[in-house]
């Protein structure tokens, strides 16, 4: 654990810290409730996620009159998160005329109210939740009165903190990069449809890029995502395995992005060919990871995910399902290399790891000193996979986790109606199929198979050869 609180450095272990104890009580104390622990008892995800007024009716008005008596203010579970507030108050605003009804400007001055009461909580994150509660406090300022200006300036400088000039946001995942763009799609239109205060610049341009990405590695023919780190559906518009409808909201407001054969934002790597496209989880980490993930790379043939990651499972799942807390965020839960059957970072809590892994664009380097290095080429419907390994280690594992098909080893690799997988190193490998376990979808876990190679080899080259 002290390892960890020194990766995450001071700004956010004392934002955390704050927020959990102080922060909180002083929100108690504002709001006039005591805020509970929102993670203890049951999951609560599919809660907030059922409360988000995603589908408001076009009349709001009963919706929310009901809403807020059987959600008196600050009381209840839906009342635990400055962020399950902000996003209530965009998809309040969005659906508002213009001047606010009084009705309205009650129900979103509450919701100001709580996203107000304890910001370091939201900010020691570094991820989603600061730039929602942002946003959020903006479409409540525009819409009240108050200070906009100020409430526009935070959410730049939000952004500014946690989306790179290339679009990479700082938690990553692709799911909530979509969520992200959405907010921030979300603010600018309520920015212009309410006369507000202009974003800055740089808070454009990297909404730019942010959507420039999500259209890489948004499926063009049905919307899906890659699964890669924390994958819990959370979606803005409520339909969170179609992000068709983000890209088109993000694109009108902040611009089209072209093909690219080959790109690179911060946390990630793509390359597109033949129908096919691959996305390569990369380093170094800027924030916390989610997942001890790598180095994974996903490979799409048009909408089948052919080389895939494990999911997530759920963040608080019932007594019988709690190895999937530790399988899902693992390394062997992904497309890369396990050396000697550890994780490439050690988990101390749900959400945090330890002993980060060193890495770059195309390398990674564990605590221990093992190092690998992937690299990635593609001629037609032909890719290749060059995995060099090195250090101390007596075992390397490679995994490929496949799409279900009927898959039957080779003499060497794998093989189905969906591609043809051949291995090769320079140290004999042990090759299987084995079975493996994959989230598709929030609290659901199935079987797949997962195609694995283990030896002590100083490299393995991985050819997929796709059909047609």
């Amino acid at each position: 654990m002290a390892d960890a609180v020194y990766r995450l450095g001071p700004r956010a272990v004392a934002l955390g810290a704050w927020g959990k104890g102080p922060g909180r009580w002083l929100a108690g104390r504002r709001l006039g409730v005591a805020l509970a622990d929102p993670l203890a008892g049951a999951d609560i995800r599919l809660l907030w996620e059922a409360n988000r007024w995603t589908h408001l009716p076009p009349d709001p008005e009963p919706f929310c009159h009901a809403w807020m008596a059987e959600n008196p203010p600050f009381q209840g579970p839906n009342w635990l998160c400055g962020q399950e507030a902000a996003l209530r108050a965009l998809h309040l605003a969005l659906a508002l005329p213009s001047p606010a009804p009084g009705w309205a400007r009650e129900v979103l001055a509450a919701h100001a109210r709580r996203i107000a009461a304890n910001p370091a909580y939201a900010l020691a994150q570094d991820n989603n939740h600061p730039v929602s509660e942002a946003a959020g406090l903006l479409a409540c300022r525009l819409l009240l009165g108050g200070d906009a200006r100020a409430a526009s300036r935070k959410l730049d400088a939000v952004v500014a903190r946690l989306v790179a000039p290339d679009g990479g946001f700082a938690q990553p995942s692709p799911t909530y990069h979509r969520l992200m763009l959405d907010v921030l799609t979300a603010a600018e239109t309520l920015r212009r449809r309410w006369n507000g205060p202009p974003a800055a610049p740089a808070t454009l341009a990297r909404a730019a890029a942010a959507t420039r990405f999500l259209a890489r590695v948004t499926c063009p023919r049905t919307g899906a995502l890659p699964r890669i780190g924390h994958q819990d559906g959370s979606a803005f518009d409520g339909f969170p395995d179609d992000a068709r409808g983000s890209l088109v909201r993000a694109k009108a407001l902040f611009g089209a992005a072209g093909p690219a054969p080959e790109w690179s934002v911060a946390g990630y790597r793509g390359w597109s060919a033949g129908g096919a496209r691959a996305v390569m989880r990369v380093g170094p980490p800027r924030f916390r990871p989610g997942h001890a993930d790598l180095l994974h790379l996903d490979l799409w043939d048009g909408p089948l995910n052919l080389l895939r990651d494990g999911g997530t499972g759920a963040y608080n799942p019932a007594p019988r399902d709690g190895w999937w807390l530790d399988y899902f965020p693992s390394t062997a839960a992904h497309n890369t290399v396990e050396f000697d059957g550890r994780d490439q970072m050690p988990r101390v809590s749900r959400f945090l790891h330890a002993r980060w892994v060193a890495a770059g664009d195309d390398w990674a380097r564990d605590a221990a000193g093992c190092r690998h290095r992937r690299q990635v080429s593609v001629e037609g419907r032909e890719w290749r996979v060059l995995d060099r390994l090195d250090g101390p280690f007596a075992q390397a594992t490679l995994r490929w986790r496949l799409a279900p098909a009927e898959w039957r080893l080779t003499g060497d690799g794998a093989e189905s109606p969906l591609a043809r997988i051949g291995l090769r190193a320079d140290a004999p490998l042990e090759i299987a199929l084995e079975e493996g376990r994959e989230s598709l979808a929030y609290g659901q876990v199935s079987r797949c198979p997962v195609l694995v190679a283990r030896g002590r080899p100083g490299w393995i080259e991985t050819l997929v050869r796709l059909p047609g």
